[in-house]
C-alpha cells in the first residue's frame, strides 16, 4: 500500500482538474521521498533496516510488600513506526530467582533485595532492575481499595448478580459497590456472621462458594492459588477490617498504551496502573475490569490481553477500577500490497478529514453516486418524502454542472422538511399522546415544527424549552416538564436529549464508564427540583374529551436536593461545574439553559452534531449517537470537533448544518463497496444503506400506488410523516418500529427487519387494495392505454427514482407482453417493485 503526507486538498467539483492535482502529489510525493510501502508478508509495521530496540515499562519497578505484583510490558520501537508489542514472544530471565520470579511476563518478588531481569527478542535485548521490599509484611487489606475490586472483577457486584435490587438468595451488595458500608454490614454483619470465619478463613462461606467447594450459583469465581483468592483469605486472615478513614485511595488510572495502530490478528498487552493520594501507584492490571466498543475489530480479556480479529478499524478499550476509567484507543489498518489511496477532491473540510481517515487506514472511498441515486437519497434524507417522477426526470435530463447543489438548496427550503424534523424531535422528547394528551401532544408537536419551519437556531430553542412555563393546552413547550414528571427523569433525559451524557446510572451508583458519581446526578437534578404542576379549570362550554386536562407548568424557585440513602444536601450545578452564584434567586432552569447553550459547552454542539451527521451518514462519529463519554471515543474525532465548531460558527443554524453535509463527497458516495472498504463500517468510505423508517416507508407506498392513507379523525392526504399523536392506530407503523416514545434514545425507533415485516408488504390487503384502487396509479396507466414500456418507466421513477435497467426491461416484456397490458399484471409488477431491496432501502 502506497500512503502520501502531501495535505494538499483538491476543493473542486471538476474531474479534470482533480486529475491534475493527483498526478501533480505523485510526482511531489517520490520527489520528496514521502512514500513508503507496508507489504503483507513484513512482520513489521516498520522498515527492517532501520535501527530498533526494546522498550520495557514500567522502567522503574518497585515490588513493595507480599501481595505486589507487576505485569510487564515490551514494545520492539523503530524510529518514525508504530511500536510493536512483543510482550508475549519475548523471553524474559530472572537473575536472582531467590529476589524475583517470573510467570511469563508477570513479576512477582519472592524474597527483600534487587535483582535484574534480562528481556530477549530475536537479536536485541534489555536489561531492568527490580527491587523488592516489606516482603516479610502483607500490606493491611482495604475493604473499599481491595476487597470491592475483586467483586467488582468476578462480577459479584452486578445488577445480574448479588448487586440486583433484591440481591441473590438473601445476599445483597450495592452495584458496583457503590455503598462499601452497607456493603460491609452484608458480609460481616448478616447471616449472623456465617459468611466469614476468622479463625480459619477458607472454611469462611465467602471463600468456600466462591472456589464452587459448596453449591454455588454463579458457580466457582476464584482458585486457590489466585490473587483474587489471596486478597479475600488475607482480610479474613486480618479480622475483615473495613479500613482507616486515612488510608491513601485511588485517584486516577492510566494504560499504557494510550494509542496505539495494530496489526489484523495479532495481540497487544495493556498495562494498567492506579495512581492513589499518596504519590504512590500500583499495577492492577489483573484486577481491573476492561470491556471493548468494537469487539468485532479487538477484543479483550481479563488481565488486558487484546485480541485483534480480521476486520479492520477502530476499537476503544475501556479500563474501570474502583469508579476511576480510563481508554486505549487501538487502530487496526487494512493492510493490502501496492494499493494506491488516491489524490481525491475535497468539496467539504469534512471530506478532507475523512479521506486523512482513509489514508491511514489503508481504505479507498468507493465512487461518487450517480444523480438518480443522489437525488433519491436525498429527498429521504431530508425529507422523509419520494421525489415525484417528473422531479426525477428533469434532474437526470439537466446537464448543467452545479445542478446537485441547486438541488440541496431547492430540497431544504421544502416545507416537508419541518414535518419530517418534528416528528424525529417529536420522538427524542417524548411527545407522547398518552402522557400528554391530545391537546398536549398536539401543541408540542406544532411548537416543534414552526421552531425547524422558521429555521430558528437551535440554542435559541433549547433555551425556550428548557425554561417553558405556562399553560400546557396553549403553550406547547411546557409539555417537556408533563411527560417528565420529576426532577430525576428530567436530569437522565434532557442530559441525554441536549448533552449526550448518559447519567441515569449515576442516580444509584458510580457510573461503570464515566467520572459521574451520584452527587453528580442529583447536583443536576436540582435544577428541576420545584417544577410544579397546576390542573387547570376547563373553559365554561368546552367538552373535557382528554383523559388529562391541561395543566400549568411553572418553578416555584430553588430547592436544595436530597440524597436518597444520606439524606446528605447537594449543591445544584451543572455537569462538571459548580453551582451558580445566584441559584437562590428566580428560576434556577435560567442558569442551566445558560450553561447548556453555551459555546463552550463541551457536549451541546458535538450532540447535536453527531446526531446530524449519523441520520445522514447512517452511524454517527460516536455510537449510540447520544453516548458522549471518554471512554466511548469518535471514530474520527478531528471530523467530529469540526462539525461541532461548525455549529457553532453558523450560528446554530441546523439548516446550515445539513447543507454541510449533504453537500460533501463523502455523503454522495456509493453504497456500493471496494475490494478495500467492503467491510468498513465506521469510517464512511461508502455510503451505509438504511431501510426507509416506518412513517417515511407508509408515505412511499401511498405515493408510488398514488392512494392516501386516510388516518382516522384527520384530513383526507394527511401523510404519516404529519403525525403528531404516536398512538394513531396503526398495525403498519407498529410493525415497522414507529417508538413508544419512553426514552430519548433513538434506538427506540427500531430498524431490524422482521418476518412479520416481510409478509405484511407481501400479502397485507391494505397494500393490496391500493395497487387495486380504481383511482390508482395502476388503474389509471391502464385506462390511458399506456404501453407496457411506458408502464415500467413510471413505476421506476416513482419507486426507485431512476430509469429501468436492461433485466428490469427484460422481466417487463415477460410479465406484460407486447400489447395491451392487463390490469392484474401491472398490479403484480407494481407489487414486485414494492418488495424490493432498492424500493425499501435508502442506498
Amino acid at each position: 500500500m502506497i500512503m502520501f503526507s502531501d495535505r494538499t486538498k483538491a476543493r473542486t467539483t471538476h474531474p479534470d482538474r482533480a486529475e491534475r492535482q493527483a498526478i501533480q502529489t505523485i510526482r511531489r510525493a517520490f520527489v520528496l521521498g514521502l512514500v513508503f510501502i507496508v507489504s503483507l508478508d513484513t512482520d513489521v509495521f516498520c522498515n527492517q533496516n532501520r535501527d530498533s530496540h526494546l522498550v520495557v515499562e514500567p522502567s522503574v519497578i518497585v515490588l513493595d510488600g507480599t501481595n505486589r505484583n507487576q505485569q510487564l510490558l515490551v514494545s520492539l520501537r523503530t524510529s518514525g513506526e508504530p511500536d510493536i508489542d512483543v510482550t508475549r514472544v519475548a523471553r524474559f530471565e530472572s537473575f536472582d530467582e531467590r529476589v524475583v520470579r517470573l510467570q511469563g511476563s508477570l513479576l512477582r518478588g519472592v524474597a527483600n533485595g534487587q535483582a535484574q531481569l534480562r528481556i530477549r527478542y530475536e537479536e536485541m535485548s534489555h536489561d531492568v532492575t527490580v527491587s523488592v521490599q516489606d516482603f516479610d509484611s502483607y500490606p493491611p487489606v482495604h475493604f473499599s481499595h481491595d476487597v470491592i475490586p475483586v467483586f467488582s472483577k468476578l462480577g459479584c457486584n452486578s445488577g445480574g448478580c448479588h448487586g440486583r435490587a433484591s440481591g441473590q438468595n438473601g445476599f445483597k451488595l450495592s452495584v458496583f459497590g457503590f455503598d462499601p458500608a452497607a456493603d460491609y454490614s452484608a458480609l460481616v454483619k448478616e447471616g449472623r456472621g456465617r459468611r466469614l470465619f476468622p479463625a480459619s478463613p477458607d472454611q469462611s462461606l465467602l471463600l468456600s462458594k466462591a472456589m464452587a467447594q459448596v453449591p454455588h450459583g454463579g458457580g466457582k469465581r476464584v482458585s486457590a492459588d489466585s490473587r483474587d483468592h489471596e486478597v479475600l483469605y488475607q482480610w479474613i486472615r486480618q479480622g475483615m477490617p473495613f479500613g482507616e478513614d486515612h488510608a491513601p485511595a485511588p485517584v486516577a488510572i492510566q494504560v499504557t498504551p494510550g494509542e496505539r495502530m495494530l496489526r489484523i490478528q495479532t495481540e497487544q498487552q495493556l498495562l494498567s496502573t492506579v495512581k492513589y493520594s499518596d504519590g504512590t501507584q500500583r499495577d492492577v492490571t489483573a484486577a481491573a475490569t476492561y470491556t471493548s466498543n468494537a469487539p468485532h475489530v479487538a477484543d479483550v480479556e481479563q488481565g488486558g490481553l487484546v485480541r485483534v480479529g480480521e476486520q479492520p478499524g477502530e476499537a476503544a478499550i475501556t479500563v474501570n477500577y474502583m469508579g476511576h476509567v480510563t481508554v486505549t484507543r487501538l487502530m487496526v489498518p487494512r493492510l493490502s500490497g501496492g494499493a494506491i489511496f488516491p489524490d481525491l477532491p475535497s468539496w467539504t473540510e469534512a471530506d478532507f478529514l475523512v479521506w486523512s481517515k482513509l489514508r491511514k487506514m489503508g481504505i479507498i472511498p468507493s465512487e461518487v453516486c450517480d444523480d438518480a441515486t443522489f437525488i433519491r437519497r436525498l429527498y429521504l434524507d431530508v425529507l422523509g418524502t419520494l421525489p415525484r417522477p417528473d422531479e426525477v426526470r428533469m434532474f437526470l435530463q439537466d446537464k448543467q454542472a452545479g445542478k446537485r447543489d441547486q438541488l440541496i438548496d431547492d430540497v431544504l427550503d421544502r416545507e416537508e422538511r419541518s414535518d419530517y424534523w418534528a416528528l424525529k424531535w417529536a420522538d427524542i422528547l417524548l411527545v407522547d399522546r398518552d402522557k400528554l394528551s391530545d391537546r398536549g401532544a398536539y401543541e408540542f408537536h406544532r411548537w416543534l415544527r414552526d421552531q425547524i419551519l422558521d429555521n430558528r437556531p437551535y440554542d435559541q430553542w433549547v433555551r425556550e424549552l428548557i425554561t417553558a412555563s405556562g399553560h400546557s393546552g396553549k403553550y406547547g413547550p411546557v409539555n417537556l416538564f408533563r411527560s417528565l414528571r420529576t426532577p430525576e427523569e428530567l436530569a437522565k433525559s434532557v442530559s441525554q436529549a441536549f448533552l449526550g451524557v448518559r447519567i441515569e446510572c449515576a442516580q444509584c451508583h458510580h457510573h461503570p464508564f464515566e467520572r459521574w458519581a451520584q452527587e453528580d446526578f442529583y447536583g443536576f437534578s436540582g435544577f428541576f427540583n420545584g417544577v410544579q404542576r397546576k390542573p387547570t379549570r376547563p373553559d365554561p362550554g368546552v367538552a373535557i374529551t382528554d383523559q388529562r386536562p391541561p395543566e400549568v407548568v411553572y418553578h416555584a424557585g430553588y430547592r436544595p436536593t436530597q440524597m436518597p440513602l444520606t439524606g446528605t444536601l447537594v449543591a445544584t450545578r451543572p455537569l462538571g461545574g459548580v453551582s451558580p452564584e445566584s441559584m437562590d434567586r428566580g428560576d434556577p432552569r435560567v442558569h442551566l439553559a445558560e450553561w447548556m447553550t453555551a459555546p463552550q459547552n463541551p457536549w451541546f454542539s458535538r450532540l447535536i452534531a453527531n446526531r446530524l451527521w449519523k441520520h445522514f451518514l447512517g452511524r454517527g462519529l460516536v455510537e449510540p449517537e447520544d453516548d458522549l463519554r471518554t471512554t466511548n471515543p469518535a471514530t474520527n474525532e478531528p471530523l467530529l470537533q469540526y462539525l461541532a465548531e461548525q455549529v457553532v460558527a453558523t450560528g446554530y443554524d441546523l439548516k446550515a448544518m445539513m447543507k454541510l453535509i449533504v453537500s460533501s463527497r463523502v455523503y454522495q458516495l456509493s453504497s456500493e463497496p471496494n475490494e478495500t472498504n467492503y467491510g468498513d463500517v465506521q469510517n464512511y468510505s461508502h455510503y451505509y444503506v438504511k431501510r426507509l423508517p416506518a412513517e417515511v416507508l407508509l408515505d412511499a407506498i401511498c405515493d408510488v400506488t398514488d392512494v392516501p392513507e386516510q388516518f382516522p379523525g384527520l384530513p383526507a392526504q394527511t401523510r404519516a410523516i404529519e403525525l403528531w399523536n404516536n398512538r394513531l392506530p396503526s398495525y403498519f407503523l407498529e410493525i415497522f418500529g414507529r417508538p413508544e416514545r419512553k426514552s430519548p434514545c433513538e434506538c427506540g425507533r427500531s430498524s431490524q427487519p422482521t418476518m412479520a415485516q416481510a409478509l405484511h408488504l407481501m400479502n397485507a390487503p391494505e397494500i393490496e387494495r391500493k395497487i387495486h384502487h380504481p383511482e390508482g396509479r395502476v388503474s389509471r396507466m391502464v385506462r390511458n392505454q399506456s404501453d407496457p414500456n411506458q408502464i415500467l418507466e413510471e413505476i421506476c421513477l416513482a419507486a426507485l427514482g431512476r430509469f429501468p435497467t436492461e433485466r428490469e426491461k427484460h422481466a417487463a416484456r415477460l410479465l406484460l407482453g407486447s400489447g395491451d397490458t392487463d390490469q392484474e399484471s401491472v398490479e403484480d409488477l407494481l407489487w414486485t417493485f414494492l418488495n424490493s431491496y432498492d424500493f425499501l432501502f435508502i442506498r
